[in-house]
């Protein structure tokens, strides 16, 4: 069968296989972007999480919150907390530890952001604001679907 593997966007059969494809494109984009600063976009994810929620959090519901298992997320946050990005936190019961972002990895999340931005409003233009807001829709979906169908497996 002769194929030609320019063709990048042929269409695959499986979703799973497409969602990966541009995932990896994507990702490629914002690991470009946020080179300079050090980060790549899984880290930044966190670190944006962190930010975000105000709160330390435990591993499992970071894990939980970006579909994450733990073995992955512990991987990728060995290396935050080393650089002293995040650090770890007792939670109400003394077992528990809880993350949370350090203001060193705020400072590093604030200079990345506007590389970061920058990505997301080139994304944001080359889809168009009705393909972006369809996107972000359909991606919440996709998500849902996949975390009601884990749950029901038989």
């Amino acid at each position: 069968m002769h194929t030609n593997m320019t063709a990048k966007v042929l269409a695959l059969p499986c979703a799973c296989a497409n969602l990966r494809r541009a995932t990896r494109a994507i990702t490629q984009l914002y690991d470009a972007a946020l080179r300079p600063s050090g980060l790549r976009i899984t880290q930044f994810t966190l670190l944006q999480v962190l930010e975000r929620t105000g709160a330390p959090v435990t591993q499992a519901a970071l894990g939980n919150f970006l579909a994450l298992d733990s073995t992955t997320l512990t991987r990728t946050l060995g290396p935050l907390e080393r650089a002293k990005w995040i650090r770890r936190v007792e939670g109400d019961d003394a077992r528990e530890r809880r993350i949370v972002l350090a203001p060193r990895g705020l400072r590093v999340l604030e200079r990345a952001t506007p590389a970061w931005a920058r990505v997301q409003r080139r994304l944001r233009t080359d889809l168009g604001q009705r393909n972006w807001a369809a996107l972000q829709k359909l991606l919440t979906t996709a998500l849902t679907a996949a975390e009601s169908a884990s749950r029901n497996k038989s």
